[in-house]
């Protein structure tokens, strides 16, 4: 079993396609596609990796318990943190969304990431 896994930015394969929960949809009609690369079960927490896609819209993003890792390959998104700051991220940017995070995650134009998503023991 190899234990590098290269996260290929343009798979070949089809990504699941979703739209946004009606709870959480704020503003347009944003539609998503997830490229699952990899999923590893560390120290009771799993660790999901790949890339994800969404179109122009405004949704709530709430984290939970989990932890997420994002790399911006593409495109531009506004995140404004429930009572806090907003950020503007495009190409090249990374950020974490620390556990407890809620927020709005504006999707300014079709923008494509590499996450890492870790979710805690049992979640």
């Amino acid at each position: 079993m190899a234990l590098i896994v290269p996260l290929d930015t343009a798979p070949a394969f089809a990504p699941r396609e979703d739209v946004a929960d009606p709870d959480r949809l704020i503003e347009g009609a944003p539609t998503f596609r997830t490229w699952a690369l990899d999923e590893v079960l560390a120290g009771g927490s799993r660790v999901d990796s790949g890339i994800w896609e969404a179109t122009p819209g405004t949704t709530k993003s709430i984290k939970g318990e989990a932890f997420e890792f994002c790399h911006i390959l593409s495109g531009r998104a506004e995140i404004t943190e429930d009572g806090g700051a907003t950020y503007t991220f495009g190409a090249g940017d990374s950020f974490l969304m620390k556990p407890g995070f809620t927020g709005q995650w504006k999707t300014l134009e079709t923008l494509r990431k590499i996450y890492v998503f870790v979710s805690p023991p049992d979640a």
